[in-house]
């Protein structure tokens, strides 16, 4: 394997549940990552938790500390990844809160950040339509979704006793998956000149009350 130039990942599940299959699939990630080269920062959604948002509890009382450490760790890193499980064909309340809260800081830390989105369930689809929909405030909010999102499907069969994949062709997607979102992680960091532009217009007009770019 060549040398990596210096990336940093924040890596965390969305789920609290003891024994989760998205906790599992982040420790895998973590693994990935380190092996190629990158250096993670590996958290649990406990790290962050914050209560129901409200711009009068904004206004009254602050950020909560949970919203502050997910805001610090993210531009301590370069990029993060997000093992989340699928609630009814969405995302888990929490983590869309945790964004909500997120998303008020100035500057927004989720602009041009690269993320890596995946899932893990017992179903045949993997927990896949929630991934889908988390995609949709990460990249309001400037943030670079990865096009190869990851979602193990029968996760409670795909998954053996010792946390690994049981099958080696799964196991290697995965590599590659990370693999390819490390190479694009780096070269956004380390070579500028790969770097391109990311803009998009929905027909709304430039308001210093609405812009999520600084």
């Amino acid at each position: 394997m060549r040398g990596r130039e210096p990336v940093r990942v924040l890596v965390f599940s969305a789920s609290l549940r003891t024994g989760s299959f998205n906790t599992r699939l982040a420790q895998l990630a973590r693994g990935a990552v380190e092996q190629h080269g990158a250096t993670v920062d590996l958290a649990a959604l406990r790290d962050f938790d914050s209560p129901s948002y409200s711009q009068d509890a904004q206004t009254n009382d602050g950020f909560p500390a949970g919203a502050d450490e997910l805001r610090r760790r993210l531009l301590a890193n370069d990029a993060f990844v997000i093992a989340s499980p699928e609630y009814n064909g969405s995302m888990p309340g929490l983590l869309k809160n945790l964004i909500d809260w997120v998303s008020r800081f100035k500057p927004q830390p989720f602009n041009g950040k690269h993320a890596l989105l995946m899932s893990a369930s017992p179903s045949m689809v993997g927990g896949n339509r929630g991934l889908w929909a988390l995609r949709v405030p990460l990249e309001h909010l400037g943030t670079r979704v990865y096009p190869d999102m990851f979602s193990l499907a029968q996760a409670h069969q795909a998954l053996g006793a010792d946390g690994g994949f049981v099958d080696p062709k799964l196991r290697d997607r995965f590599d590659q998956t990370i693999a390819g979102f490390l190479d694009l992680a780096e070269a956004v960091k380390n070579y500028p000149c790969a770097k391109t532009a990311w803009t998009e217009f929905l027909g709304e007009h430039p308001n210093a009350l609405t812009d999520r770019v600084e």
